[in-house]
């Protein structure tokens, strides 16, 4: 863009511009303020969904009032002719395009979602590093709690860069562990088949599907894990608390005994027996 041009894109600064110019930026900042501060005081004063509703309106009113604030001094600088607003909307576009990259992405990536079908509502997954139930899918992103009931957002970019583990995948089973670090002299067959028997006798078993004891050794001792299905992913933590403590209660009448915290601390592992 050469002088004319740019000189022929700019209002001719005059008083008066600059007294207005003065005056928006200060009710702006006024505003703005009575944003910040108001609707919290109004809000400490409401209770139950009224009160979160007055919470939620400050960023969307911020928001407009700085929108305003930036058209209305727009307006006062910039010429208005078919030109020149060719020449903002093209800017502010390209502004747009770099601000919006990842939420743009996430779209394209919740389209791919929706056919591919990585997780469903109802799922049990875990990205990057959070664990729990997807609740509901959107456009942009995904809504999953977590098992201390925290609700998570995972937009669907995360399909581009990170590894999602899907528990049960859209089904109704869902496999649990439950592990047991024991010393190294025991009967391993009797342990495998006491161990199997407290998997048969949880109220929370699915009957139709499999139960396996599996036995590692290690330098520290055997680490015993038993994998089966719960009747619901609903009930995973209650049915790996009951085998945990069942197993373990079965097992010190049994006179094992479990491996010691400062032996496995040398090798990674740790006590979940």
């Amino acid at each position: 863009m050469d002088t004319d041009q740019l000189t022929g894109l700019f209002r001719r600064i005059t008083p008066a511009i600059i007294t207005e110019l003065v005056l928006v930026v200060i009710a702006a900042m006024v505003l703005a303020w009575l944003v910040q501060f108001a609707l919290p005081w109004l809000a400490n004063r409401l209770h139950g969904r009224r009160r979160h509703w007055v919470l939620a309106l400050i960023p969307t009113l911020r928001i407009l009032v700085v929108l305003v604030a930036i058209g209305w001094v727009v307006s006062l600088l910039i010429e208005p002719s078919l030109r020149n607003m060719v020449a903002i909307l093209g800017t502010v576009g390209l502004a747009l395009g770099f601000a919006l990259k990842d939420y743009v992405s996430s779209l394209f990536a919740g389209v791919v979602a929706a056919y591919e079908r990585p997780y469903r509502p109802g799922d049990w997954i875990e990205v990057d590093g959070c664990y729990g139930e997807v609740r509901h899918i959107g456009l942009r992103a995904l809504e999953m709690v977590t098992p201390d009931d925290t609700v998570v957002v995972v937009p669907h970019l995360k399909l581009w860069s990170e590894l999602i583990r899907n528990a049960n995948n859209g089904g109704a089973s869902l496999m649990c562990v439950a592990s047991f670090y024991l010393a190294p002299e025991h009967n391993a067959h009797a342990v495998r088949r006491a161990l199997h028997d407290v998997a048969l006798s949880s109220p929370y078993l699915k009957l139709n599907r499999p139960v396996v004891v599996v036995m590692e050794d290690h330098p520290w001792g055997s680490r015993y894990r038993i994998k089966s299905y719960p009747m619901d992913p609903r009930q995973q933590f209650l049915f790996v608390s009951d085998l945990t403590a069942r197993g373990k209660a079965t097992l010190q009448a049994m006179g094992v005994e479990f491996a010691r915290v400062e032996a496995m601390a040398g090798s990674g592992e740790s006590n979940a027996g």
